[in-house]
Formats: structure tokens, C-alpha cells, sequence
């Protein structure tokens, strides 16, 4: 064949910078937001953050960038009774308050911290003292000694001249150390260390057999077997249980330093005029504008504007990016509400199966924008702050031939189990067989596999005595 020259017309989709962009701030985080607006700040001399003079004192250049469109605007104006009603944010807390948390972020002790001052005020030998330190040095997080003192043993050279039983007295000091079942190493010896810090008694004693003899049987709530095997009324038994349940089997938790991380709404959900109503959070909303003296230099010297020009375009693509993922935040999180207003008004229990494609389809957005904008983006709800993909899930068949929520159903559930006789707690057919009493076709395998989600035991462990 001969090579020939044809034309050929075609459409294809091209990803200009602009819409990729647009995509990437679409669908993250409020925290991966800002990050992403500090390095462009950063990197763009012309673009800056607004002062706090509010949103109408944007320059002529920032207006050229962002016009608003219907939802900011309902955006702006549901700020100022975002106000009125409250939210929970922390604008209004002042310095104080602020410093004050600080001071007690920075009075807490650690748990090596807190043993060694105990051990510095105990009278023991230095040795000794030196020893428990290293025991203390070997602990977990929960305060549980996991090396056992002959493998410990080992690390000591021969010079050290450090014997088994210099361990197991260092050992016998630290396991007296507050709190009490510290260098414990494993539960049982954790919770007898803390029975024997108690007062002596029958309840006592009855419950040091049980942590000692038959910790596995009160796992398995096997009360029958645990009678038989102590010898003991049921009503001595029930007290011992409740003894052992006040407990701790992780006594060191509590000391344990964790770098807490807050979730930033984006959305506030409020009844306003008998109608629940989403609102953007302004602590949310990053402020930006164009920089007013670079943009005037520019105007003047459009002949030669150099790298400025296209920093200029790339400030104003990013202020009207962010102001349209704001918008589109809000478009979909008020449908949503639209859709959901039953659980607002009832709980859990009135939440209606829902799923991307319908808000999609309501909103004319393909259903991968809903997506990007459900992950990760949180609103705060009189009923708590929850993620926008909280309010989508299965369904199941009613005996109606309507649907209901997995959510509705997991609640019921919870509902069912909170009210059940503990001493015959209801099992997964029986569950099965109260929501078909309500009109709710659920299999068994269906209620274990929601009751597992809900981290409800199995009935086996439920029961008490």
C-alpha cells in the first residue's frame, strides 16, 4: 500500500492546568488545603492572604478573579447567622484561655518521668535504683514490662556482676511504684498488683483467686464453671466481677502523650427558619486576593511583564479554584441535609438509604465530583461532627418493598443490645427476628456482620450474672 495523507476530525478531552487544578483542591482535606495555599503563597509574591476586614474588601483585581457565584453568595450571607447561632469554633477564645492549655499540655509527665521521681524519694541502694531504672527504661507504652528479666539478664556483662534474683528485687521495687499494676507482665499479674494495693477482704480475695486462677473462664464469661471451680454464691461471684471490672488492665494509659489532631468543619449545619440549613465554616475558608501594588505595576507595564504575568494568572486561577471548591463543598453538603433532614430531626434510626449517583443526578455533577468532595470533609451537626460520607450507605428491604438505612439498622441494633436482659442477651437470630418484626428483612449473617462493626461482643460474652 501507499503511504497516503489523510485529515481526520476528532474530539478529545484535554486537562487544561487550570481544571487540574481545580480537581486536586476539590478533594482535599481543609488541612491539606491550607498546606497547599502556604506553599503558593510562598512561591507567589502576588498572591496574599485578606485582612481581617472582611470579604467585600477584595480589590479590583481579586474581583476580576473570583466572581461569586449564587451559592458563595448564599455562602456570605449565611456567615453572619452562622454568627447568631453559634458553632462551636474557637475564634472568640482568648489568650487565657489559650495559654492555660498550654501550661497543661506542658505540666504533663511522662510515665518514665512520674516512676523516676518516686523512685528518687524511695530508699533502696543505688544499685538497686539503678537497676529499676532500667527496668523502667524496658516498658511499654501500657506500663507492661514484655522482655522477661532473663532475656534482660543477658544484656549485663559479667563484669556488671548482676545476678537474676538483683533483677526480681528491682522488679519487686517497681511493681510498688504508683500506679499500682505497673511492671506487671501480663493481665493477670496486672490486675493482681492492683487488687493487692486494695483493702483486704472476702471480695477481694475471691477476686485475686479469679485474676490468678481463672482469668480465661471470667474472659468467657463462663459463670457456671467459675462457681463451680470457687466454690461461691452467685452473689459473691457478682461482686468479685464488678471489683475486677473497676480495673485497669492498661494502668499507664493515661500517661501516654498524644499529639491530638482536631477535625475543621467545612460546613455547619443549623435549623434556621424551621429548616436545617448548611453553611460554610469561615474558619474553614482560606481568604486570598492579588497583591494591589503588584497588580497596579503590572497594569502599567503590560508590555513587559516578564514571570509576573504568569504569576499573576496562576494567583487568580487559584482564588477563583478555591472559592468554586467552597461552593461546590456547600451545594452538595446542603443536598445532602435536603435528603437526610429526617436524621436531623430523629437520629440514626430516620437515616434514609442514599447514595452518590442520587446527589449527582440532583446537583447535575458527575458522580466522581460527589465523591472527591464527600472524602474527607467533615460538617458539624447538632448531633455531632461527621464526615459527608456518613450520611450514604446501603439499604435494605423492608417487607413494604421500600429500603431502609444500614446506618438506621446498625442504630436499631444498638438500641436492641442497650436494652437486653444481660443476664439472656439476645443473639444474632434473635435480633434478626425483632427487626422483621418492625418491617426489616435482615439476614443473621447481616446483623453479625453490623454487630461486629458496631464492636458489640458476641451474646456469648454479653452475658452476666
Amino acid at each position: 500500500m501507499k503511504p497516503t495523507l489523510q485529515l481526520k476530525l476528532s474530539q478529545h478531552l484535554t486537562l487544561t492546568p487550570q481544571l487540574q487544578q481545580s480537581i486536586k483542591l476539590l478533594q482535599l482535606s481543609t488541612i491539606e488545603l491550607n498546606q497547599e495555599i502556604e506553599k503558593a503563597l510562598l512561591d507567589n509574591p502576588l498572591l496574599e492572604r485578606e485582612d481581617d476586614g472582611g470579604p467585600g474588601e477584595q480589590d479590583s483585581a481579586t474581583d476580576t478573579a473570583s466572581n461569586e457565584s449564587e451559592g458563595g453568595s448564599e455562602a456570605l450571607e449565611a456567615m453572619s447567622e452562622w454568627a447568631s447561632v453559634g458553632s462551636g469554633s474557637t475564634t472568640n477564645r482568648d489568650d487565657d484561655e489559650d495559654s492555660d492549655f498550654q501550661s497543661f499540655h506542658a505540666a504533663q509527665v511522662s510515665l518514665r518521668e512520674h516512676l523516676d521521681q518516686q523512685i528518687a524519694l524511695t530508699p533502696m541502694s543505688d544499685r538497686d535504683r539503678t537497676l529499676v531504672r532500667i527496668l523502667i527504661e524496658a516498658l511499654d507504652d501500657d506500663g507492661y514490662l514484655t522482655q522477661s528479666l532473663e532475656d534482660m539478664l543477658e544484656l549485663f556483662d559479667a563484669e556488671n556482676e548482676v545476678e537474676l534474683e538483683d533483677l526480681q528485687i528491682a522488679l519487686h521495687h517497681l511493681q510498688h511504684l504508683d500506679p499500682p499494676g505497673v511492671g506487671a507482665r501480663n493481665p493477670s499479674e496486672c490486675l493482681a498488683l492492683q487488687l493487692r494495693a486494695l483493702p483486704q477482704g472476702d471480695t477481694r480475695d475471691l477476686a485475686m483467686r479469679i485474676v490468678t486462677e481463672h482469668l480465661e473462664l471470667l474472659a468467657q464469661r463462663d459463670f457456671v464453671r467459675l462457681r463451680r471451680n470457687l466454690q461461691c454464691t452467685e452473689d459473691a461471684l457478682r461482686d468479685a466481677h464488678h471489683l475486677i471490672c473497676s480495673l485497669s488492665p492498661r494502668p499507664c494509659a493515661p500517661f501516654a502523650l498524644n499529639d491530638t489532631r482536631y477535625v475543621i468543619p467545612d460546613v455547619v449545619v443549623r435549623k434556621l427558619r424551621g429548616r436545617w440549613t448548611a453553611m460554610l465554616n469561615p474558619e474553614a475558608m482560606p481568604r486570598l486576593k492579588v497583591n494591589a501594588l503588584y497588580a497596579q505595576l503590572l497594569q502599567q507595564n503590560r508590555g513587559n511583564n516578564g514571570d509576573l504575568g504568569g504569576q499573576l494568572q496562576e494567583a487568580k486561577w487559584l482564588i477563583k479554584n478555591v472559592q468554586q471548591r467552597f461552593d461546590t463543598i456547600l451545594r452538595v453538603a446542603q443536598a445532602i441535609v435536603d435528603q437526610q433532614r429526617q436524621f436531623f430531626d430523629y437520629g440514626e434510626v430516620a437515616m434514609r438509604p442514599l447514595t452518590l449517583r442520587e446527589i449527582a443526578e440532583e446537583l447535575e455533577l458527575h458522580e466522581s465530583t460527589i465523591s472527591r468532595v464527600t472524602t474527607q470533609k467533615y460538617m458539624s451537626t447538632p448531633r455531632g461532627v461527621l464526615e459527608f460520607k456518613y450520611f450514604f450507605g446501603s439499604h435494605v428491604a423492608t417487607d413494604t418493598g421500600g429500603a431502609a438505612s444500614s446506618t438506621a439498622i446498625r442504630a436499631l441494633i444498638r438500641q436492641l443490645v442497650d436494652a437486653e436482659d444481660r443476664k439472656k442477651p439476645l443473639s444474632d437470630s434473635k435480633i434478626a427476628d425483632l427487626l422483621g418484626q418492625q418491617g426489616m428483612v435482615v439476614a443473621r449473617r447481616t446483623v453479625a456482620k453490623y454487630r461486629e462493626s458496631l464492636n458489640i461482643p458476641p451474646v456469648s460474652k454479653r452475658k452476666t450474672i
